[in-house]
């Protein structure tokens, strides 16, 4: 019998990109929003952790400060500062949580980190074409005000070209005044 757990079906991946936030101009996750994914305790993930520091450098994970902190509950990622039970929250960038893995041995936490790891690389595709879409953007902004500026050019020599044409019709509906 095969054991292996289908990650595309084990969390939808809309569950875990609402999990996914910016901190410190990197995308990360928490420690308490992982072990809920894993199915296990937040306790228990950062004990894993901090078993294993040596695997977790600075750019792997971090604590969050009081502001970071404070800014979460204000946008009601964290109901309360009640809820972490005085414990600082770990942000795990996406090297971090595929470090995890390692750390966690069970075949679910490697097939949630699977799952983690695809919405990871999602979000990074949709981010590089929306890169891709604001040049093109921009693009046609510019090459639009290039354009304005001819139209605009072209408008003011019609209107000369307009005028001068009403000065020789009128020139030329004036009657003739002299000898016959």
């Amino acid at each position: 019998m095969n054991k292996k757990l289908n990650s595309e079906t084990l969390i939808p991946t809309e569950r875990i990109e609402s999990r996914i936030m910016v901190i410190r101009q990197e995308k990360i996750m928490l420690d308490f929003h992982l072990a809920e994914l894993y199915g296990i305790e937040t306790r228990s993930l950062k004990q894993a952790v901090k078993r294993n520091i040596e695997r977790f450098p600075s750019d792997f994970i971090f604590e969050l400060d009081e502001d970071e902190i404070n800014n979460l509950v204000s946008q009601n990622v964290i109901p309360s500062k009640g809820q972490l039970g005085g414990a600082v929250p770990y942000a795990f960038t996406e090297p971090g949580v595929a470090m995890l893995s390692s750390v966690l041995k069970t075949l679910t936490a490697v097939n949630v980190n699977i799952a983690i790891m695809r919405t990871f690389v999602k979000l990074r595709k949709m981010m590089l074409s929306f890169k891709d879409m604001v040049k093109w953007q921009s693009d046609i902004d510019r090459k639009m005000g290039e354009y304005d500026d001819k139209f605009l050019l072209i408008f003011e020599y019609l209107k000369q070209f307009e005028q001068t044409k009403i000065q020789e019709l009128g020139k030329q509906n004036r009657p003739k005044i002299g000898f016959k």
